[in-house]
């Protein structure tokens, strides 16, 4: 059960590199304007924004990564803090910016969160 709780949280951080990515370097291209339909105008507005909001996810992304590689008890708790960052920041975003957010970070990051409590 540890090599899936490993796994699954990989796999969240490698999400929040991905969300990184689009919010930071691709928001004014097409992928990162797809992402909220916004035409070029609105997307360079927002730009700064999106930024912000990637540099977070990067910094859920380096926690995560840190929970993987750190010893127990360290990395355990390292896991379930940064896990419940993701799903609390996947609820709010959801409750407030747009519903889709729910299944694409809360869920999976409270899925990750349940393996690796029970893989302990």
């Amino acid at each position: 059960m540890q090599t899936v709780a490993n796994i699954l949280v990989g796999l969240v951080a490698a999400l929040h590199v991905y969300i990184l990515v689009l919010e930071m370097f691709l928001w004014e291209r097409k992928p990162g304007r797809g992402l909220h339909g916004f035409d070029p105008e609105m997307a360079r507005a927002t730009a700064p924004l999106a930024a912000n909001q990637g540099l977070y996810n990067g910094f859920l992304a380096a926690g995560l990564v840190w929970g993987l590689i750190a010893a127990d008890p360290t990395g355990f708790r390292v896991q379930v803090f940064f896990l419940c960052c993701v799903v609390v920041a996947g609820v709010y975003g959801a409750a407030t910016a747009n519903r889709r957010i729910l299944f694409a970070q809360a869920l999976p990051g409270a899925i990750a969160l349940a393996a690796v409590l029970l893989a302990r």
